[in-house]
């Protein structure tokens, strides 16, 4: 059963910015888009490169590695329905960052 872990402090990723966490053994990418939080698999379906510290541009991050574009709100590849990375539910509480493992 998925449950709601603790991943950062909400003043730790400011708009605009993403970063990645580790959380029950999953490496997580979070992103503040206009102050909405997103999480999504921190592995590039091509390559394995952090999404994390890609570019994130609107709700789009940039992969590094390739320039492959994900939907930061559900983890898809721009453009396809079929290629994308795990999107994982989250909330803010009390100034933390919470996402459903």
């Amino acid at each position: 059963m998925a449950t709601f872990v603790e991943a950062l402090e909400v003043e730790k990723l400011p708009a605009g910015k993403s970063t990645t966490v580790t959380l029950e053994g999953k490496n997580i990418a979070l992103y503040n888009v206009e102050g909405a939080v997103y999480a999504t698999s921190d592995a590039c379906a091509h390559a394995g490169s952090s999404l994390g510290w890609g570019i994130l541009e609107g709700a789009f991050v940039k992969c590094r590695a390739h320039g492959l574009r994900f939907d930061v709100r559900t983890g898809r590849v721009a453009g396809s329905a079929d290629v994308g990375v795990a999107s994982y539910p989250t909330k803010v509480e009390n100034g933390k960052i919470y996402v459903e493992i």
